[in-house]
């Protein structure tokens, strides 16, 4: 593997740590601690997303001026300001300004961190590469909770606490992101041109299959963490939860390749698994059927995205990629965004559990639809 891929691999390894640790717990500290409300925790997980909704494009415009190392070091930077602000935040007002920090900083470390592999490999290996990278993203993601785990429980030390811990992680990924900007990750050949942003219009089954899946997945890990609370799950059983999501999410993405290969009835068997782990979740009660919905969704939401950007990439020209990342990245956002303002509403007027029965019916709209457009979601394939 080449050195800028091992170091671009290492920075979104120390990120998931990062967000492992803090991210499962903020909805908790937040209701607990600030005394938000569902409709609170909706509007601060719509403020972490929604920049993700502009700020990628503007990114995608950056990736063809700078180099791409340093466009991920600036949202390593901020985002651990970000995370550490958390320790003092004391209203909800205050921590929807410090997520919307986050959501900017995210959109410094995706874009450019795809940019990265998108240049440095193509095709197949592309798909293996960008799963990989993910893959990496994932392990730290299901670490985080075991370290959170040990900081609240063997150390007896407090949420405010854990976030600032969380902010050192991932501020010593400046390090990986630094060398990343050492290797050759910029091609004077792209074009950036606002014209092919109209690209991304070509991939509609794409796009309502991303926005259903990020709109679920935006859910599940900004008010989730509360609902499962109030199903009597402890601040340790949601970490230990999330360790769980985040052992189907690897193994998911180590079959990346093999899933590759069926593009099509993969994608739509992602929406199933989506689908019903949101409505068994709705029923559960334990730590064990939460695991069973959680297992479910961590297949579906993880083998989305390498599948569905090499969809696009696939079928685009060389030259305005990185303009179709950034508008690929901004798809992300608006079901980002969607997803956990209308999970807070539902949950605060029609109930806690209302949210997944409803994002499962669109779930099961979703994949009739994908399976009728199947032909549509398949890459094109290189000999």
């Amino acid at each position: 593997m080449k050195k800028i891929l091992i170091f671009v691999n290492l920075v979104g390894l120390l990120i998931g740590v990062s967000y492992g640790m803090h991210g499962p717990i903020l909805p908790v500290f937040a209701k607990n601690v600030i005394d938000a409300s569902y409709a609170e925790l909706g509007l601060i997980g719509f403020a972490n997303f929604i920049p993700y909704m502009l700020i990628p494009l503007f990114v995608g415009f950056l990736l063809h001026r700078f180099n791409s190392g340093y466009l991920l070091s600036i949202g390593v930077i901020i985002n651990s300001a970000s995370i550490f602000l958390l320790s003092i935040a004391q209203s909800v007002p205050e921590i929807v300004g410090f997520r919307i920090m986050t959501g900017i900083a995210h959109a410094f470390f995706w874009p450019p961190s795809e940019s990265i592999i998108s240049q440095a490999s193509s095709g197949p290996s592309r798909v293996r590469n960008i799963s990989w990278f993910t893959g990496f993203f994932v392990t730290g993601f299901m670490i985080g909770p075991l370290v959170g785990t040990v900081i609240l429980d063997d150390l007896e030390a407090s949420y405010r606490f854990l976030f600032q811990i969380a902010s050192y992680v991932l501020i010593s990924a400046l390090l990986f992101s630094i060398l990343a900007s050492r290797g050759r990750v910029r091609n004077e050949d792209d074009v950036f041109s606002f014209s092919s942003l109209k690209q991304m219009i070509k991939f509609p089954e794409v796009i309502v299959m991303l926005i259903y899946c990020t709109a679920s997945f935006g859910m599940i890990l900004t008010v989730f963490p509360a609902f499962l609370n109030d199903r009597s799950m402890t601040g340790n059983d949601i970490l230990i939860l999330y360790f769980i999501f985040g052992i189907s999410r690897l193994a998911t993405l180590a079959l990346g390749e093999k899933f590759a290969k069926r593009t099509s009835l993969t994608l739509i068997g992602a929406t199933f698994a989506i689908a019903f782990g949101l409505i068994i979740a709705f029923y559960s009660n334990s730590i064990i059927e939460f695991a069973i919905a959680l297992l479910m969704m961590g297949f579906g939401f993880s083998i989305f995205f390498p599948l569905t950007l090499e969809i696009i990439l696939s079928k685009t020209k060389n030259e305005i990629h990185h303009t179709l990342i950034g508008a690929y990245e901004t798809t992300f956002g608006i079901g980002w965004a969607i997803g956990p303002i209308a999970a807070g509403f539902i949950s605060q007027f029609s109930g806690i559990g209302a949210p997944y029965f409803v994002f499962f019916i669109i779930g099961l709209f979703v994949a009739t639809i994908s399976i009728s457009k199947r032909k549509s979601l398949e890459p094109k394939r290189t000999v």
